[in-house]
């Protein structure tokens, strides 16, 4: 038995779902679970929908509908009118409905759940209901079934003991039955059946759950892209294709934010020596890569950048120095609002942490601590991960860019950056000079 991930991308339009189509016909008599993501951007559009109806803007009603028309439009290029799939999808749009004839929910991340989840719920159905009709016999599945998790929306924990019975429950019997099983990535749900996401890009992760609960000999990733590549082919040029890379690599490369594989998802594998490839949906025959054992190899530069952080320079009010008790405070409101440190360094009397830009979280941490600490904020920057990191490329990754600070440990750099104009970066430069 194997698992198979399809994500966004591969499900764009029409022609999308097609060639996932075509590329499943080439596993028709094998065992297999499909775990597919929103089609598209879908999940952005989800996600401007909650904005508005948190807001009250107004705008939220007629949002969600350009979203239920652009999948109507793409299930008209794959049905015939009448077909029970437009009945089925439209109950799921409903779902969603009801939840915007309410007020808005007081906890943001609770309501984001029970509306980004339809993404998922809409592109799992018009899949299956695809697959059904050329002959591929699919069984749907809601991930809500199996995936049980705490109530931390918006970054469900997973429970384990719960999933993996409700694996042996809920799935085991679709895969005796023959046939593809498909179901959502990115969701399960709470004791209390309240939908939950598993993080931002988290279908990988859900895959991954389904292959170490059923014991799968094999988890496939389907992207546009050749395999894991060193560099972002969207920022760099003459990027390389990893043949091959150990668990070990592939936990640091997600862990600095690799953007190729969601973080969670390699822990899983490796605790059952899973193998897990990366292939492209555009080259169905080409090797990928692979990701296996923990055997090192040589890697060239691998290099990933995180755009949209900020830097948080954080001083006691009284200039005192900042001691072990302060930064126990701090890092558990950080563990609290979830937002994750990807950089730090201190003074004597102050603090300088690296972290995503989530606006409201970082509102409410300024005027949680501003009672003890003064906080000053610079946004707009981005942290440049190197590992197996050279001097040639950290030089070039250099060229027109102000670094703030970086670090250096044994096979990884790391800096924050600031893109800036070359006469804004020597006045600067000057400046600081001066003291």
């Amino acid at each position: 038995m194997n698992v198979f991930k399809f994500g966004g991308a591969s499900l764009k339009d029409a022609a999308g779902v097609k060639n996932v189509a075509s590329i499943l016909q080439r596993y028709a008599s094998d065992s297999l679970v499909v775990v597919v993501s929103a089609m598209g951007k879908s999940t952005n559009a989800l996600e401007a929908v909650v904005a508005a109806h948190a807001k009250q803007t107004g705008e939220a009603p007629a949002l969600y509908q350009a979203l239920k028309e652009h999948h109507y439009a793409i299930m008209r290029e794959l049905f015939e009118p009448g077909d029970d799939v437009f009945n089925i999808v439209n109950d799921t749009f409903v779902e969603g409905d009801w939840v915007l004839e309410e007020k808005p929910a007081e906890d943001y991340d609770y309501m984001y759940d029970q509306i980004v989840c339809v993404g998922e719920l809409v592109s799992s159905k018009i899949t299956a209901a695809y697959l059904n009709k050329i002959g591929l016999r699919t069984h749907w599945l809601d991930a809500r079934d199996v995936v049980a998790t705490d109530n931390t929306y918006r970054e469900g924990w997973v429970i384990w003991d719960k999933t993996k019975a409700n694996t042996q429950k809920n799935v085991a019997p679709l895969l005796a039955k023959r046939g593809f099983v498909l179901t959502q990535g990115f969701i399960g749900a709470t004791s209390e059946n309240f939908t939950t996401t598993l993080g931002r890009e988290g279908s990988d992760y859900s895959a991954a759950i389904f292959s170490y609960c059923l014991d799968a000999e094999s988890m496939s990733i389907w992207k546009d892209v050749p395999g894991v590549l060193n560099a972002d082919p969207r920022l760099f040029e003459n990027v390389v294709k990893l043949d091959r890379l150990s668990y070990k690599e592939a936990i640091e490369m997600t862990y600095y934010g690799a953007q190729v594989i969601h973080p969670k998802t390699i822990k899983p594998l490796q605790n059952k020596n899973i193998p897990l490839f990366v292939k492209s949906f555009l080259d169905p025959a080409a090797p990928g890569t692979e990701i296996s054992s923990d055997t090192e190899e040589a890697y060239p530069p691998i290099i990933v950048v995180e755009k949209n952080q900020a830097l948080l320079h954080i001083s006691t009010n009284d200039y005192s120095f900042v001691a072990e008790q302060h930064m126990a405070r701090l890092f558990a409101k950080l563990a609290e609002l979830r937002l994750f440190v990807n950089m730090m360094q201190n003074t004597a009397i102050s603090f300088t942490i690296c972290v995503p830009n989530v606006p409201e979280r970082l509102v409410k941490f300024v005027k949680d601590v501003s009672d003890e600490f003064r906080v000053k904020q610079e946004n707009d920057l981005e942290l440049i991960t190197i590992r197996h990191y050279n001097e040639e490329t950290i030089a070039t990754l250099k060229k027109g860019k102000m670094v703030l600070f970086e670090e250096r440990i044994r096979n990884t750099m790391q800096m924050v950056v600031k893109n800036v104009p070359a006469i804004e970066r020597r006045t600067v430069e000057l400046e600081r000079a001066k003291g």
